[in-house]
């Protein structure tokens, strides 16, 4: 199994960022896929999951509104557009796969700031 997340980077308050997990070595289309962060000195923390359709999601509540996951079956690839960046979602962020066992990516780093 493997997961590589991309798309981090430095951002302005208030600017986007889309994230990209590409996957492999295990039937993409049959797990529910999460987006996981964890800022410097904090635990970690789930922030959504969306179904294997993609027909539920999920979401915490401090990125409702702001965050959107989608998944592309046929690329074995998950996403999360990120609108309206805040200093407090600097983060390391991760995609998970349960199975139950948990995969991880390497994460991709995201910092807002001015």
């Amino acid at each position: 199994v493997q997961l590589v997340e991309s798309g981090g980077g430095l951002v302005q308050p208030g600017e986007s960022l889309r994230l990209s997990c590409a996957t492999s070595g295990f039937t993409f289309r049959y797990y529910v896929i999460s987006w996981y962060r964890q800022a410097a000195g904090k635990e970690l923390e789930r922030i959504t999951s969306i179904t294997k359709d993609g027909g539920a999601k999920d979401y915490v509540d401090s990125v409702k509104g702001r965050f959107t996951i989608s998944r592309d079956n046929a690329k074995n690839t998950l996403y999360l557009r990120m609108n309206d960046l805040k200093p407090e979602d600097t983060a390391v962020y991760y995609c998970n796969l349960r199975d139950p066992n948990d995969y991880w990516g390497q994460g991709t780093q995201v910092t807002v700031s001015s």
